[in-house]
């Protein structure tokens, strides 16, 4: 197995920042999560950066502001300055746009920010790339946190905050740079994935599952672009997934050229694990079959049977747990050992909207997750389950939820919904304005008692009508639910305040 020195030095023709022209850089769409990372990647390589959006507004308003980035509300065409060299347009922008159509009439120069970024930052580099339906973020903060630990400086892009790092991006001192790996479109121009662009050495597939079906027809259809990225792979990097996930199974039956490591419970792939502590706090991961450093069978590094080891750390949940053993595999890859990763991940402090705890009031706890599809909200509330078992039997979760992603607008999930909050005591369900069907029928087909609401003051006051000492408020939605998890712990707060 290559050690960090030798890695080092096998990347070590990455493009030093300074040897990049500067550019003068307008992003359209710049408050995107995204997009905003970019713009401060290329506001640390020296270019010149501005942006438009039409909405700016904090936290992104604030970073880009405090990096020096001029931001200017709206997409009028004047925004753009005459000077500008290149134009960065986001996924979210389309025909009809009157900034894009200024680009196009005008012959402006202009990319896509995925094609940007890996012409310009991912170029040269060691790239780790994490996709998956599920846990892209948390996985991608956990190999950033695991390469950070080991000393090695890496680069990042992460669609959340790492708590671990405070920011959701940055250069980093070495080539080696790690990226959640979207597999969204990248451009009105460019339908094709976002993660074609990285041409990640090292890559994991967490999961797969039908999603965005405002641009995907079927599961078929992501499954091709999953193979577009294997094809990216080269011969000599690696790719890791856990065994028995049938649609990446199919990915790579399409054609794979990279040696892949496989990870299970069961001790039939290449590394195994178990839990330690049931509510997955605690848990082991062991070389099966001794895999070696091209992931072959038959060359561990140790030998077969003796690289293990064991992470305690403060997470919970199968889900991630699965998320953990693939960042640690893939740094692996990259020339951490287990240990060494094992012992990262004890310290490790999740994401921001990852079973994020916002307060406790009176032994009520308020966490705040970004789950919006009925696989990571069961994962998250069996975990939540799993935990409060732990910690205090009787307690009991209160799921409030807000379904909004553009494939829940379509209905697409909708039939899932209902058994997704198995784990919790009690469901109440929110009907935002995107969604034309009714959250009702899903709180009454519901295993467990549920409610659906239309307006967020009756919502808090009915969750504070049920919410007692030991219980778990877990809210949950992929947008900003108007602040609902600090809002609901200002009203327990006042309610305190009033007995």
């Amino acid at each position: 197995m290559l050690g960090y020195g030798e890695r080092y030095q096998y990347t070590s023709a990455v493009i030093h920042p300074k040897a990049v022209e500067s550019m003068r850089l307008h992003i359209l769409g710049i408050c995107g999560t995204f997009m905003g990372s970019l713009a401060q990647l290329a506001k640390q390589l020296g270019h010149e950066v501005s942006g438009s959006d039409a909405g700016v507004y904090p936290p992104m308003s604030d970073q880009l502001e405090a990096a020096g980035i001029v931001l200017s509300e709206g997409f009028d065409p004047a925004n753009i300055p005459a000077d500008t060299d290149l134009v960065i347009i986001g996924n979210a922008m389309s025909r009809g746009n009157p900034s894009v159509e200024h680009v196009l009439n005008r012959g402006l120069a202009y990319m896509s920010g995925p094609q940007w970024l890996g012409q310009y930052v991912l170029r040269g580099r060691w790239v780790a790339a994490v996709s998956g339906t599920h846990g892209k973020t948390t996985t991608s903060s956990m190999l950033a946190w695991i390469l950070e630990y080991a000393g090695m400086k890496p680069g990042f892009l992460i669609g959340g905050v790492p708590q671990n790092f405070s920011v959701s991006a940055r250069l980093g001192e070495s080539p080696f740079f790690v990226i959640e790996a979207d597999e969204y479109d990248t451009a009105f121009f460019d339908k094709r994935s976002k993660f074609v662009h990285y041409q990640p050495r090292t890559l994991i597939m967490n999961n797969l599952e039908f999603d965005h079906a405002d641009i995907f027809p079927d599961l078929a259809a992501i499954e091709r672009q999953f193979h577009h990225l294997v094809r990216t792979v080269p011969a000599n990097g690696q790719i890791v997934l856990p065994a028995g996930e049938e649609a990446l199974e199919r990915v790579l039956a399409q054609g794979c050229w990279t040696p892949v490591v496989r990870f299970s419970e069961q001790d039939d792939a290449d590394w195994q694990w178990r839990l330690d502590a049931a509510d997955a706090s605690v848990f082991s991961l062991r070389n099966v079959a001794g895999v070696s450093e091209a992931g072959v069978s038959g060359a561990g590094v140790s030998g077969a049977g003796d690289q293990s080891a064991q992470v305690r750390w403060n997470l919970t949940g199968l889900h991630n747990v699965s998320n953990a053993i693939a960042a640690m595999l893939a740094a692996r890859h990259m020339g951490v050992t287990p240990e060494i990763a094992a012992a990262a991940l004890s310290e490790f402090a999740s994401v921001k909207r990852r079973m994020e705890l916002v307060g406790d009031d009176n032994g009520i706890k308020i966490y705040d997750d970004f789950a919006h599809h009925p696989t990571a909200i069961a994962t998250t509330l069996e975990g939540a389950r799993a935990r409060l078992q732990q910690e205090n039997p009787q307690g009991r979760i209160l799921a409030v939820l807000e379904p909004r992603s553009n494939t829940m607008k379509l209905g697409v999930h909708k039939s899932e919904l209902a058994a997704s909050v198995d784990a919790a005591d009690l469901a109440f369900w929110f009907q935002p304005d995107n969604i034309d069907w009714s959250l009702a029928d899903v709180a009454s087909a519901s295993r467990i008692a549920g409610q659906s609401f239309i307006d967020h003051q009756t919502l808090i006051d009915a969750v504070l009508a049920e919410a007692r000492a030991g219980d778990r408020i877990v809210v949950m939605s992929n947008g900003s639910f108007a602040g609902m998890p600090r809002k609901l712990l200002a009203a327990l707060q006042q309610r305190g305040a009033r007995v």
